[in-house]
């Protein structure tokens, strides 16, 4: 039966983070979309609203929980008995990245897996720094994120606005 965890800062998620979920969803018994709460850079969204995000965009699914965590993702995985992280991968440049954190993952913690899924082909420049950038600039984002993002985006948006 296993367990496998989903880790990101998901600042905001995005169409492509949520089709990577579903599609773990089908392929685990139990998935915990793990919001990292403390990352080393500057954040849109509180640690809470990108949980709030991810449970409101979230479909029905029995097997998927999401929560906050700080601290090293193979950590989390052992105290939720998790034996696989799930990561996403849409270019080269991420593969580089995702292969150097594997191995130090796997230098730490033997036992566990790391599953790179692909990025569905509609996905494929879909980022939350492109998000970010294309929202900042006054661009429309409705197709990178789902539709409960691209509503707080707007709030924030407005709320920035209001202030001198």
């Amino acid at each position: 039966m296993p367990i496998a965890v989903y880790p990101g800062s998901f600042d905001p998620m995005t169409n492509g983070h949520l089709d990577i979920a579903t599609r773990a969803s089908a392929l685990f018994d139990k998935l915990i979309i793990a919001v990292y709460d403390a990352p080393p850079k500057r954040l849109l969204f509180t640690t809470e609203e990108r949980v709030q995000l991810w449970e409101e965009a979230l479909p029905k699914l029995p097997n998927v929980t999401v929560e906050k965590y700080v601290g090293l993702t193979v950590d989390l995985a052992r105290n939720k008995n998790a034996t696989v992280i799930v990561r996403g991968l849409r270019e080269i440049s991420d593969f580089q990245n995702e292969f150097d954190m594997a191995l130090t993952n796997k230098k730490m913690a033997p036992e566990i897996e790391e599953v790179f899924l692909m990025s569905a082909q509609e996905y494929l420049f879909t980022s939350s720094t492109r998000a970010k950038e294309v929202w900042g600039l006054g661009g429309f984002v409705k197709d990178l994120v789902p539709s409960n993002v691209d509503i707080d985006l707007r709030k924030k948006i407005m709320a920035m606005a209001a202030i001198p």
